[in-house]
């Protein structure tokens, strides 16, 4: 519509300016780099987040990551941990030569399309709240720390002193008590 503005913010833009030119039309906002209570209010206030990063060293976007806990759909480069987002969460485009036109059609294709936007939105929510929950990155970093520090030795270790234990408390072989520990060991898993 003709009160629609794109704002762009961050590190390496200018203030916003009267003037206009091909690279910055009117409808483009450019926004300084802003405090953090600022950011999460623009980033909430969007009707789509677009991140573009290249190169990348396959880092996290904590941009990105803001866009998914405010619901936002969202559109990233394909490359680095962006491409580790599931189709529904985020729209990808290519790094290179027709790039700017996938991203167009991107931009496009969720401006005209309300249904999918939404369902972006539930996909957002759902992998804030699975994904990214406490738990599940904590668990995340427990099976990072048990793989660098041997991961398989480190099961069999854990296993072998749990079985030890067992048997020197008196617990055999097919009891209730060992189907516990057992499945108490596959939640953790180990």
């Amino acid at each position: 519509s003709s009160g629609s503005a794109a704002r762009a913010a961050g590190k390496g833009l200018k203030e916003a300016d009267s003037g206009t030119s091909q690279a910055h039309p009117a409808s483009v906002i450019r926004l300084p780099y802003d405090d953090e209570d600022r950011l999460w209010n623009l980033i909430a206030a969007c009707d789509v987040c677009v991140c573009l990063r290249y190169p990348t060293m396959g880092e996290t976007s904590g941009i990105a990551i803001r866009a998914l806990v405010c619901g936002r759909p969202l559109i990233v480069s394909d490359v680095g941990w962006f491409s580790e987002l599931g189709d529904d969460v985020a729209l990808r485009v290519s790094v290179g030569g027709a790039e700017v036109e996938a991203l167009a059609a991107a931009m496009v294709s969720l401006a005209r399309d309300e249904a999918h936007r939404k369902a972006m939105v539930i996909a957002a929510t759902r992998f804030v709240d699975t994904e990214l929950a406490a738990g599940s990155v904590a668990e995340l970093y427990r099976r990072a720390i048990i793989d660098v520090a041997g991961g398989d030795g480190v099961r069999a270790s854990v296993v072998g002193a749990v079985g030890d234990a067992a048997r020197e408390s008196g617990i055999v072989s097919g009891s209730a008590e060992l189907r516990a520990i057992a499945g108490r060991m596959r939640e953790v898993g180990i």
